[in-house]
């Protein structure tokens, strides 16, 4: 049976993710951090990982894309998976007694409109998952989680309140990542960084490879680099294969100009 890793803990939307993108017949392993994540899929103690790259309202996850250029692994597949947030609390807890929330920093702040109407104190743990382990043990009745539907399932907690989050199409995007290159057929997107000489319009002359070949960007973000202050790392996503005649020309035209190009892996455009 196929493992899968992830960050969190049973009932995490990143199970959910994972269960989108292989079904049931596989082994989810959880774990605290990311870098836990990774660093398993690089010594092979899992076969594929899954990993949230970015949120529609709170943006890029960037630990994530950090690891992403950090280590040799090859995104094959995206999920865009709608977040719906659930105040979750004991059975038989009214929602009025309600005073303290537990959850994922991010779930917090996209559910500051309905914690504030509530006069809900908020709490941040480690993640969503994790702050329902917190309310199952607990014997404080006046306390309750942000979580997954999944959650209340796994940890035996009641529902309280769905869809509470701020924003009705709130999204996350995730990767599924493996160790080695995964040939996709009819490819549509794919996801490089590369990095540009420290002069004016270096960043404009890589651009005008992809602007030259009509491939479309669909994201383009900078990271800095740790060891090299105030440089910067771009990741771009291109609505084209990787092994697009365009992109294979585009690609080598930037590689011929001397810049650093990582490809971060070619997959099929998820439906958002």
């Amino acid at each position: 049976m196929m493992r899968i890793g992830f960050q969190g803990t049973r009932g995490a939307y990143s199970e959910e993710a994972i269960y989108q993108i292989f079904g049931k017949e596989i082994e989810p392993v959880g774990y605290l951090l990311s870098e836990e994540v990774a660093e398993a899929l690089s010594k092979g103690e899992i076969d594929r990982a899954v990993l949230p790259v970015e949120n529609s309202i709170a943006g890029n996850v960037a630990v994530n894309m950090d690891l992403l250029f950090q280590h040799d692994f090859y995104a094959y597949a995206e999920l865009y998976l709608p977040i719906k947030h659930c105040l979750l609390a004991k059975p038989g807890v009214q929602i009025e007694n309600i005073k303290r929330v537990h959850s994922h920093p991010i779930a917090l702040s996209q559910c500051r409109p309905f914690l504030r109407e509530h006069d809900m104190i908020p709490t941040a743990d480690r993640d969503t998952a994790g702050s329902c382990q917190i309310i199952k043990e607990s014997q404080d009745d006046t306390q309750a989680a942000i979580a997954s539907k999944l959650c209340a399932e796994y940890y035996g907690l009641t529902i309280l309140k769905e869809n509470i989050q701020s924003q009705e199409n709130n999204i996350t995007r995730f990767l599924a990542l493996s160790r080695e290159k995964v040939k996709i057929e009819e490819a549509n997107k794919t996801s490089l960084a590369f990095s540009t000489e420290h002069r004016a319009g270096a960043l404009l002359e890589i651009l005008g490879y992809f602007k030259n070949h009509q491939l479309n960007l669909t994201r383009l973000e900078s990271r800095p680099i740790p060891n090299n202050p105030f440089r910067y790392i771009f990741f771009v996503d291109v609505q084209s294969g990787l092994d697009s005649k365009e992109m294979q020309i585009g690609l080598q035209e930037i590689l011929s100009a001397g810049h650093l190009v990582k490809i971060l892996g070619s997959y099929q455009l998820g439906k958002s």
